[in-house]
């Protein structure tokens, strides 16, 4: 048999630095002892600074910032005392998980698998790309469901097609993670996470700013159109043509196929959007009235509104996340046949909840190196003094939003968890852009772009293995290489567009999300 594997990537300038990127990067610790490692350098700085004066002036207190020695006796004593509690109240923990308790159950039956399946079954040939795009986008709200589900069934559809399947999986590939931060109207588990890191670093220099989980979701949403469009151009016009020299020599025995829904299945769909519209339509209804207990309390004129941080509604978000997809599930579930009784219901919870077991070693470690970093003050030392640099620099605010959006790129070819790299980012560029007026739920948009446009070429990326597996089913030579050499021209151009993207919105003033703003304003006194 010839050897028909993609042609290896020119060892040119980013050829060669990808292999470096790769090398260092399989050399740095995982993710939960970096933050580890990162608290115990916390430890030592601030014993290295606790005598040190600076002229700096804390923004919370109006004196002179003091580093705060955690080797001393009653910081050690603090810190074991609160360990607990640092853990347990750590935002990001708890919203993910809830919100995983019902897309768990919405995965286990089937619900979100079969509406997949039946989505790109209707799709007109001509619209494969950007209807698969779309679906990898949608995913997310499954969080890494995409990549399990949406990737492979790319390169089946494409290959039933008559397409390339590489070209497929690379299209998918471009949605669920390119596309990681975008959204098609509906929220993600990843807004509540990111928010819940943004305002914990927010807190370091002012413990009033309240980020609502829907903070860049306008944005976001407006950002799936965009992708889609890049993802289109770029998968019709130049990846499947330079593939079609490339044969595909899997076994035909082990190709996948893109199986049909059953009528049980067809059933299970209708009874589950059934009951879906029926919630949705019952929860509105109990938003109309102008004093409905889901409204924020009466403004000086009286009116009880309903997009305000201290809203009920706006606070039970990952709540209605839960609900929302926990119901349907249910219904599918029951109508399809996956569902035999309550035990199936909580089985699906647990399998999300045993999926999280990373997620929640890693979460530990990262609460203590941020309890750690905010109790010493390094953070709020470091963004006055990169605020003061910035500041006399004078550089444009666009100059300083593109910087955030490359140095999360740089970071992403490191850090495989998007989690992890905003933990170690976001506790510095928010609170340093805070100094210069930019808000947190600016920066925060700042890097999703940075993050989503490079995850599609990142080894370290947790898939990234996974995907090359699935592009050897079809063909067997497929390499890292290879593959990052496939998604390179969608890294660039996203990053490129969509980073202009970002800069078109903050220039015409649209608005970022729900409670959003582009500036941040400290408070009076």
């Amino acid at each position: 048999m010839t050897d028909t594997a993609l042609p290896a990537p020119s060892r040119g300038l980013v050829t060669r630095a990808l292999d470096v990127v790769e090398r260092v990067g399989n050399k740095l610790p995982d993710p939960a002892v970096l933050f580890l490692l990162l608290m115990f350098a916390a430890w030592a700085v601030s014993w290295a600074l606790s005598g040190v004066t600076f002229s700096e002036l804390d923004p919370r207190t109006g004196q002179p910032i003091a580093i705060k020695n955690l080797l001393a006796g009653e910081s050690i004593t603090a810190f074991f005392a609160t360990m607990v509690a640092t853990f347990t109240s750590f935002p990001p923990l708890g919203v993910v998980l809830v919100a995983m308790l019902g897309l768990g159950v919405a995965e286990h039956t089937g619900f979100i698998n079969a509406v997949l399946r039946g989505a790109m079954a209707i799709t007109p040939r001509m619209l494969l790309t950007p209807a698969l795009i779309a679906v990898g986008i949608l995913s997310h709200i499954a969080v890494d469901a995409g990549y399990v589900l949406v990737i492979p069934l790319g390169a089946v559809i494409f290959y039933a097609a008559g397409r390339h399947p590489l070209a497929g999986i690379a299209a998918a590939f471009a949605g669920v993670s390119g596309g990681f931060s975008a959204t098609m109207g509906i929220p993600s588990s990843l807004d509540p996470l990111l928010a819940g890191l943004t305002q914990t670093a927010a807190h370091l220099v002012d413990p009033s700013v309240t980020v609502n989980p829907l903070n860049n979701f306008y944005f976001t949403t407006a950002s799936s159109a965009l992708i889609i469009l890049v993802g289109w151009a770029l998968t019709d016009l130049y990846i499947e043509p330079r593939l079609k020299a490339t044969a595909v020599d899997g076994d035909p025995a082990e190709l996948p196929t893109q199986d049909p829904l059953q009528p049980h299945e067809k059933r299970g769909i209708g009874v589950a959007f059934a009951v879906m519209a029926a919630a949705i339509g019952l929860f509105a209804l109990s938003l109309v009235s102008p004093e409905s207990p889901w409204r924020g309390p009466a403004d000086a004129e009286g009116v009880r509104a309903l997009m305000v941080a201290n809203a009920p509604v706006m606070q039970s978000i990952v709540a209605l996340i839960f609900v929302f997809f926990l119901l349907p599930g249910i219904a599918y579930g029951v109508a399809a046949g996956t569902v035999k009784n309550h035990r199936d219901v909580v089985q699906g919870m647990s399998k999300a909840m045993s999926g999280m077991g990373y997620y929640i070693v890693m979460a530990f470690f990262c609460a203590q190196f941020i309890y750690a970093f905010g109790q010493s003050n390094l953070g709020a030392l470091l963004a006055i003094k990169g605020a003061n640099a910035l500041r006399e620099m004078g550089l444009p605010l666009g100059v300083t939003l593109a910087g955030i959006v490359l140095l999360t790129a740089s970071v992403n070819l490191l850090v495989g968890s998007a989690s992890a790299k905003w933990a170690l980012i976001g506790s510095i560029m928010v609170p340093m852009l805070m100094q210069l007026g930019v808000s947190p739920d600016l920066t925060q948009a700042a890097y999703r772009v940075g993050d989503s446009s490079t995850n599609i070429i990142t080894p370290l990326l947790p898939y990234f293995p996974l995907i090359v597996v699935f592009c050897r089913k079809y063909v067997k030579g497929t390499g890292i290489g290879t593959l990052v050499a496939l998604m390179l021209p969608y890294s660039i151009t996203l990053i490129v567009t969509w980073t202009g993207f970002l800069m078109l919105f903050w220039a015409l003033g649209l608005p970022l999300g729900v409670g959003a703003t582009y500036e941040y304003v400290p408070p009076a006194g």
